[in-house]
This record gives structure tokens, sequence and C-alpha cells, in this order.
């Protein structure tokens, strides 16, 4: 019994080690692609110059809105 375990978690380590040099590669593939895009295109990344909560409120306040208008409309409509 105790040789079946030990060869399962042998596979089961194999296995782990596999995806992880796997998910490595494409994390570094990743990155290099793009830093050859951006090399390519010549564009530079620019950033913002509002704090963050700034940017946020100013990106989801319609979104917000609307969601309350129509579940204020529902909750009226189904109470009729």
């Amino acid at each position: 019994m105790s040789e079946l375990v030990i060869a399962g978690s042998e596979l089961m380590l194999l296995g782990m080690g596999i995806v992880f040099v796997f998910l490595s590669l494409l994390v570094i593939t990743l990155h290099g692609m793009s830093a050859f895009a951006l090399r390519i295109s010549g564009e530079t990344v620019t950033t913002s110059t509002l704090p963050l909560h700034q940017v946020a409120a100013s990106q989801t306040a319609a979104p917000v809105a609307v969601i309350s208008a129509a579940v204020t409309h529902y909750r009226a409509t189904r109470r009729t």
C-alpha cells in the first residue's frame, strides 16, 4: 500500500512541476512579447494624473446610476 502512495506522490509532484514550468515559461513569454510590441510601436505608456479613487469613481458613476434606476423601477412595478 505504501508503495502505491509513494508512486502516486511522485507522479503528483512531477505533474505539478511540469505545470509550474509551463506557466512560468508562459509568463516570461508574455512579458517578452509585451516589451517587444512596445518597442516596435514606439508608443510610450502614459499614466493618469488623477488619484486612483477619483478614476474609479468617474468610471463607475454612470453604470451605478443606471442600475439604481432599474432596481427602483423594478421594485415600484413589482408592488402594484
